[in-house]
């Protein structure tokens, strides 16, 4: 079984696990899978809406898939979250990426 299948099956076991989740979005971020990314973390920030790594990575995968207007809006959700949780590195990079688009 690859890594990937090992993820999805984890996700599927427990789906309402975020880490799971968030690292099925990068492993398909590794193996080439932008979109099926930016798919797995569309459910990972509807089911855990303060798991601010999720809108951080969303943005820049949207982002290299040309989708930048995607990017802002998970940068600023993000940022949302970020100011939510009280995740100061996060809000400071959120805020850096949001920036570099305007």
């Amino acid at each position: 079984m690859s890594r990937l299948e090992s993820l999805r099956a984890l996700v599927e076991q427990s789906p309402e696990n975020s880490r799971f989740r968030f690292m099925l979005c990068m492993e398909l971020l590794g193996t080439g899978d932008p979109a099926g990314a930016v798919r797995e973390f569309d459910e990972l920030v509807r089911t855990d809406p303060d798991y601010v790594a999720g809108y951080f990575q969303a943005g820049r995968a949207s982002e290299g898939l040309g989708n930048l207007d995607a990017a802002r809006a998970y940068y600023t959700r993000g940022l949302e979250a970020a100011r939510r949780t009280g995740d100061r590195h996060a809000e400071s990079e959120l805020s850096e990426a949001l920036d570099m688009l305007d």
